[in-house]
């Protein structure tokens, strides 16, 4: 879909033709004497009409408007919020047969955060998954003027939204995609295409013996229980020279999750396809980062492998190593994205990055504590949390700091290895992100859990693209000479006993809890 930035007042945008032209009506509009202008006024004094968020008056062939079709909404105070609540509820005319032509136009000037929601909302409806559903009939809007007084000054923050409405369609369409169609090997050929349509990003490939050399037994286990070969997938994006220390992304990327012989219940488990969310949100940010090419580096690291109950899985109460040489009990097999990012975690420390950020839908836990509306921040640095807060209130793709206290890592410890993969349902996103914390040695980390936020049930069920939004706008931030890790004390974990690799050792099973992967069961 093509989008357009006009200087556009009333009068101007009455004469635009095409299929639909939607009026956006604040508060406080503007009193002007042209037709659109009158036609609001009266709508409002029979009170046919009221500018609070979400109300709406469909019109059709309205003389002096030149579209077909005129839709007066109200949006409030005008705020990013308020526009993006008033515009989920235009789905349908945006989307309705033979609308292909649409202008939206906003009688007052339009904030960057107002315009970044208004485009973002109009992609996400225009958004149609087909890769298995050819039968689907593709939406028919083609392209969108967007209209406002301030258009001049808005032509940054118009790239920065394009930029993100396509990563996010980027990050929705694999996580969309069923676990046959969006295998280890087929993400691994999405990001080779990334780096082959765009020169400033490089793609490596590491198949599993390049990981057995790198010893990541922790990510191998996970693997070793499906058929489907695992791939670790390093991508580089170039935006500032050689020696700038890169910012590098982590995404888990479970293409399936079944939780292993620790197995999910049967309902719902084919939503366990999203469990690359993060993975998926990786490849978005870097497909936004091609368009906009800012002046940063940035490394892309995704453990890309499923998680199957096969008769050579990892059991509950084996013993693996991983690539940092701590060893780890896997009490539950469905705690598995732990154990791909660890060692993912390791490998990001020979880039010498100034941050590390990892993404990953990790605990049904987290969905308890904040629902669908903020992702779980974690963070042993305070300025780099802080920073990607702020880079979320600006997306509109919204976090929230959580505890990282070290008695949270008490529940991990086990007599058997230096550290287990679970620690009990009290507190299970905490103990989780701690888990992680003990391979980021002292780079600045910090650690996204999206369980609740990546995707949607429902009847709108699939994927939402997040957090490329958050992510984005950290590196655009980060891009303009922030240097947010370097500004506070990053707290270290206590320091891990190494041990060599030991046989796996026997355990009796405990009750099975799926902690992993956000799914139902763990949730209640």
């Amino acid at each position: 879909m093509n989008f357009e930035l006009k200087t556009l007042d009333l009068a101007s945008a009455a004469l635009q033709s095409g299929d639909l032209l939607i009026v956006l009506v604040a508060d406080k509009q503007p009193k002007t004497s042209d037709a659109l202008s009158t036609l609001i006024a009266h709508a409002q004094k029979n009170g046919d009409f009221e500018a609070k968020t979400g109300k709406l008056l469909a019109m059709y062939a309205v003389p002096a408007i030149q579209a077909r079709h005129l839709l007066l909404l109200g949006i409030g105070d005008g705020s990013p919020q308020a526009v993006r609540q008033a515009l989920a509820g235009v789905a349908g005319p945006l989307t309705r047969d033979g609308t292909e032509r649409v202008t939206v136009v906003s009688a007052q000037p339009l904030a960057d955060g107002a315009l970044h929601a208004l485009l973002q909302c109009l992609a996400d409806s225009a958004y149609l998954y087909r890769t298995t559903k050819p039968s689907a009939k593709a939406v028919a809007l083609k392209s969108v003027v967007l209209g406002a007084p301030n258009a001049p000054a808005l032509e940054r923050a118009f790239e920065v939204a394009k930029a993100t409405a396509q990563g996010v369609a980027f990050a929705r369409e694999w996580a969309n995609r069923p676990a046959n169609y969006a295998t280890p090997k087929l993400l691994a050929e999405a990001a080779e295409s990334l780096a082959a349509d765009h020169k400033r990003i490089k793609c490596k490939i590491h198949k599993p013996e390049d990981v057995a050399k790198l010893g990541m037994g922790s990510f191998m286990a996970v693997a070793q229980g499906s058929k489907e070969p695992l791939r670790f997938i390093e991508l580089h994006y170039h935006g500032a020279d050689k020696d700038s220390q890169p910012v590098v992304l982590v995404g888990k990327g479970i293409t399936f999750d079944t939780g292993g012989i620790s197995i999910k219940p049967a309902g719902d488990m084919d939503e366990m396809k999203y469990d690359m969310g993060g993975a998926a949100s990786v490849l978005g940010t870097f497909r936004a980062l091609a368009e906009l090419k800012p002046e940063i580096n940035v490394v892309g690291l995704i453990p890309a492998c499923e998680n199957m109950p096969d008769g050579a899985a990892v059991k509950p109460g084996d013993v693996v190593t991983s690539m940092s040489g701590q060893t780890i009990e896997i009490l539950n097999t469905d705690a598995e994205g732990r154990l791909v990012l660890c060692d993912a975690l390791t490998y990001a420390e020979r880039f010498s990055p100034s941050a590390v950020v990892d993404i990953a839908t990790l605990t049904g836990a987290c969905v308890i504590a904040l629902g669908a509306q903020r992702s779980g921040l974690f963070s042993n640095n305070d300025a780099l949390a802080q920073a990607l807060q702020a880079a979320g209130d600006q997306a509109q793709d919204h976090c929230w700091r959580m505890p990282l206290d070290d008695e949270y890592a008490e529940g991990l410890k086990t007599n058997f290895a230096d550290v287990a993969n679970v620690g009990g349902r009290p507190a299970g996103a905490i103990t989780a992100a701690k888990f992680l914390q003990r391979f980021v040695g002292s780079m600045a980390w910090a650690h996204l859990d999206i369980a609740g936020t990546a995707w949607r049930s429902g009847a709108k069920k699939g994927a939402t693209g997040r957090p490329v939004g958050l992510l984005l706008q950290y590196l655009l931030s980060s891009a303009q000479g922030a240097a947010p890790a370097e500004q506070a004390k990053t707290v270290k974990p206590a320091k891990a006993s190494k041990a060599d690799k030991p046989a796996a050792v026997a355990k009796p099973g405990k009750a099975a809890v799926n902690v992993d992967g956000a799914d139902k069961a763990d949730a209640q």
